[in-house]
């Protein structure tokens, strides 16, 4: 062997040997030691000798390794340590909630019943044991249970022998679920076979677009508008269009390029077929849709544009850049006001009255740039109590700012962090009113106008265009464009008051700044920057139950 290590071979194998760390050094894992000639690292353990190998084991350490590992329940609780996983991690609040990008209650619905169905497969309740009698111990050694203190579910260790199962007398049930054929628990089961309800069912996409051209990308005009006649009227530009739905025939109503004007807000009266424009320049005009005529002009309605537009009967209310709200009755022949409200810092962007302009509909919602919403009463009536409620500010009865002409708004809400433009009155509820606040507030807020308190709020993650109610059932409908999530401009319909998602409708490329509803509450349409209208089928048919009654006086039923 000594000549082997003399010989010119065993010189090469040796040079060989001692040139290789200098070789592969770019290729050096700190993990595995320190390489010769290199930097110490910062552990703490003595470095091995010249002849040792990097294979050789850790003195003083003893692994045991095997083909695979197979987890023990033994060690510890899983139902604890399945309760501790999920407490690791705060629960989302409902009212924190993002919009996804595809979710409706087909899929909410699924995802709450594999959480119940994992609930209980990996919490299962304690075993109920027959009636027979049992042998109490004659002393008790066993310990209290404790908290674990790992949160993993599995412990890969060896089985303990120590401590054998005792064999129990469950096996000789039939019923047992040792004989079950199932893969889950007959609480499982037993949910996965219950009747579910029913979900109604939304179509997700529209049935209808039409080119909408020179449609504004402002946030705060109000261009779209569907009136009882089943007319929609849309402002384009210096123009208004006529679309009738039954016919899908379309109209030009007027146009203001010759007076250097543009449209800046629409709005149809209740019943009937007038329709109130607004223009940049502070322009009224009201147009009567069935003549195509012009019925009046208000020159100098307003010393600003006029965003916001809403009817109550014959009584036409109109919000500017101004800050104000007037009053106007279209029966007068005056054009002053009969009345002004001042509520707000910034421009008025929301106007929306209650009620169908029947006799009840008595209050006015306004929304701001200020971020505020003012609730009115034109009957110059008093809220109730003279409790001062904080964020809420109103006319309370013997406060020095009340008036007598109801100029003071009835309550003025403060909760919104942005522009307040969406509006809706609940038409299945007296008092409800549902606002949306802009890219920095993100929420829906509902509240009872008749104590000034919110009942509840939603953050949807994207800034709220339009609220609408459906008339058919007891849900919302809610536009949106900027989001700091991935969703963005869509449409949602929430279920009242559970808030919870219904459909989610996508198709506009720009936010969803325009929504309408037909009047027989099955169709809504949204206008958006993209320059398109889109027809959606969002509600069911309302039901007909007085057309089901057999009157008693339909002698023709019975001849026989």
């Amino acid at each position: 062997m000594s000549g082997l290590k003399n010989s010119p071979f065993g010189k090469r194998l040796r040079g060989t040997d001692e040139d290789s760390p200098r070789k592969n050094r770019t290729r050096f894992t700190p993990a595995f030691g320190v390489a010769p000639g290199s930097t110490p690292s910062l552990d703490s353990r003595p470095s091995t000798s010249e002849g040792a190998t990097p294979e050789s084991p850790e003195r003083g350490v003893h692994r045991d390794y095997g083909d695979r590992f197979v987890p023990n329940r033994d060690a510890g609780d899983m139902r604890t340590s399945y309760h501790l996983m999920d407490g690791g991690t705060p629960s989302t609040p409902s009212k924190n909630r993002m919009i996804p990008t595809e979710s409706d209650a087909l899929k909410e619905q699924a995802n709450a019943i594999f959480n119940s169905i994992l609930h209980t497969e990996v919490t299962p309740s304690s075993p109920q044991r027959p009636g027979s009698p049992v042998r109490q111990p004659a002393a008790s050694t066993s310990t209290l249970p404790t908290t674990p203190t790992r949160r993993r579910l599995f412990a890969f260790n060896s089985p303990s022998r120590s401590n054998p199962a005792t064999p129990s007398r469950r096996l000789d049930m039939p019923t047992d679920e040792a004989y079950s054929l199932s893969p889950v628990r007959a609480e499982s089961r037993h949910l996965l076979e219950s009747p579910r309800r029913q979900l109604r069912s939304v179509c997700k996409t529209p049935y209808r677009v039409l080119d909408a051209p020179e449609l504004a990308d402002d946030f705060y005009l109000n261009l779209v508008d569907w009136s009882s006649t089943n007319v929609l009227g849309v402002g384009l530009g210096a123009c208004v269009y006529l679309w009738t739905a039954h016919t899908a025939q379309v109209s030009k109503l007027c146009d203001l390029g010759n007076v250097q004007d543009t449209i800046s807000s629409v709005s149809w009266v209740q019943k009937g077929t007038s329709l109130a424009v607004g223009t940049l320049s502070g322009r009224l005009h009201i147009y009567d849709a069935s003549t195509l005529q012009l019925t009046r002009t208000y020159e100098r309605a307003h010393t600003q544009r006029i965003g916001a537009l809403s009817w109550n009967s014959h009584v036409l209310s109109s919000g500017s850049r101004d800050r104000m709200i007037h009053h106007r009755d279209v029966r007068e022949p005056g054009t002053r006001p009969f009345k002004k409200s001042q509520g707000h810092r910034q421009e008025v962007c929301g106007l929306r009255w209650s009620g169908d302009g029947g006799p009840q509909a008595a209050s006015l919602a306004s929304g701001g740039n200020d971020n505020k919403v003012c609730i009115w009463d034109l009957r110059g009536s008093k809220r109730q109590g003279g409790l001062a409620t904080p964020g809420r500010t109103g006319n309370v009865p013997g406060s020095s700012s009340a008036t007598e002409d109801g100029d003071t708004p009835l309550w003025k809400f403060h909760e919104h962090t942005a522009a307040v433009k969406a509006l809706a009155w609940d038409p299945h509820v007296s008092g409800i009113l549902a606002t949306g606040g802009g890219t920095a507030d993100k929420h829906i807020r509902f509240w009872n106008v008749q104590n000034g308190t919110m009942l509840s709020e939603l953050d949807t993650g994207s800034q709220v265009c339009n609220l609408t109610w459906s008339l058919t059932s007891h849900e919302i409908v809610s536009t949106h464009g900027f989001s700091s999530t991935t969703a963005q401009n869509q449409i949602c319909i929430w279920k009242y008051p559970s808030l919870d998602m219904v459909a989610s409708l996508t198709g506009h490329t720009h936010r969803v700044l325009y929504l309408a509803m037909s009047p027989d509450g099955e169709t809504i349409v949204t206008g958006a920057g993209d320059e398109t209208l889109r027809f959606w089928n969002a509600f069911p048919k309302k039901e007909n139950h007085e057309a089901r009654r057999e009157s008693r006086l339909d002698y023709g039923r019975l001849i026989r």
